[in-house]
């Protein structure tokens, strides 16, 4: 109860800061469910509904991840560019508090809205979300490329560490020592790396779809960086469901197929077979990362988890350099499993 004062005060304090109303205009403030990283709520102003974000400095997550709170500018600087760049696939951003590492959006909601994990994990028809997802990233990484794109609000590289880098590859690689080498040499490539506008949580928890089009939020690891870590990342939530849901295992790798065509398109900054096989190396590692990193993925069993090991750890050693060439020996090694 405490800290649902605490949030709704901090709620009133940006409303009233940002202009959208005053304190007595807020009828309620509802804490919103499923995030990791800032507390995010819903705000009643009667006669419409807003969402707000915070930052925390400590990650709701069983192992200790803290991370820097003005990461929220990172946040609110990407999805403003995002705008820009696919307006069609955006939200209407409110306004952020410097003070409060914080800031106001739409909220989306309705019969037309739905969020992508929730349709992955109930089964639903694909209604081609990876290659739309995919699109959008392109589009966006693309732009980003371009000489004369403003970096300044997104030289981030130290958050992305503390956020991406750490929890995922280089906290795994101490589980794992006989794959260190791949995981930390895998670590110091993405930190070094300054190519393009990375949103660095590209995952279907925080996709919504609006009609046929998404909505990418959550871009609090926004760095210039290295364009397969959205790639990686995204694609390796539809490979962990290809475990998790045998029965839509070929939908699932197709996906993957899919999402590559249509990001692939947009790839200007190098050759689309580079890009490729940094993917196809960087994935068997973040697969690994979601079973023994600081963010284990929620939904698999013990039974699937040591799978999910047992798959990756070969790929990382000898890494393929083509997504379909992953995708083949996946769907070879789980073929005919029902766990």
């Amino acid at each position: 109860m405490q800290k649902n004062i605490i949030l709704e005060d901090r709620c009133k304090e940006l409303v009233v800061e940002l202009g959208l109303g005053t304190s007595d205009d807020i009828v309620s403030a509802e804490p919103l469910a499923g995030g990791v990283a800032s507390d995010i709520a819903v705000v009643d102003l009667g006669d419409h509904r807003i969402c707000v974000k915070f930052a925390l400095a400590k990650l709701k997550v069983a192992e200790d991840w803290f991370a820097p709170v003005h990461r929220n500018k990172a946040e609110y600087h990407w999805l403003r560019t995002a705008a820009e760049i696919s307006p069609d696939t955006a939200l209407k951003l409110l306004g952020r508090s410097e003070v409060q590492n914080g800031f106001a959006m739409e909220y989306l909601d309705g019969e037309n809205i739905y969020l992508w994990k929730a349709a992955l994990l109930q089964a639903q028809p694909d209604n081609g979300e990876a290659a739309a997802v995919g699109a959008v990233i392109g589009q966006i990484h693309a732009a980003s490329a371009i000489s004369g794109f403003d970096t300044s609000p997104f030289e981030n590289r130290d958050d992305f560490h503390a956020l991406r880098l750490e929890p995922y590859l280089r906290f795994t690689a101490t589980r794992h020592p006989a794959l260190a080498d791949h995981l930390n040499g895998m670590a110091d490539s993405l930190y070094a790396s300054h190519q393009v506008l990375v949103h660095g949580d590209v995952s279907p928890k925080n996709i919504l779809f609006r009609a046929d089009k998404p909505v990418i939020l959550d871009a609090e690891c926004a760095t210039m960086g290295d364009a397969s870590f959205d790639v990686a990342f995204c694609l390796n939530h539809l490979l962990l469901k290809a475990v998790h849901m045998p029965a839509l295992r070929q939908n699932l790798l197709a996906a993957v197929e899919s999402f590559w065509r249509a990001y692939s398109a947009h790839i200007n900054w190098e050759t689309p077979e580079a890009l490729e096989a940094r993917v196809s190396a960087l994935l068997p590692m973040l697969m690994l990362a979601r079973i023994d990193g600081k963010s284990p993925v929620e939904y698999l069993s013990d039974q699937s988890r040591q799978q999910v090991r047992d798959l990756a750890a070969p790929l990382i050693e000898n890494p393929v350099t083509r997504l379909s060439a992953l995708t083949q020996y996946l769907d070879a090694k789980l073929e005919g499993t029902d766990l």
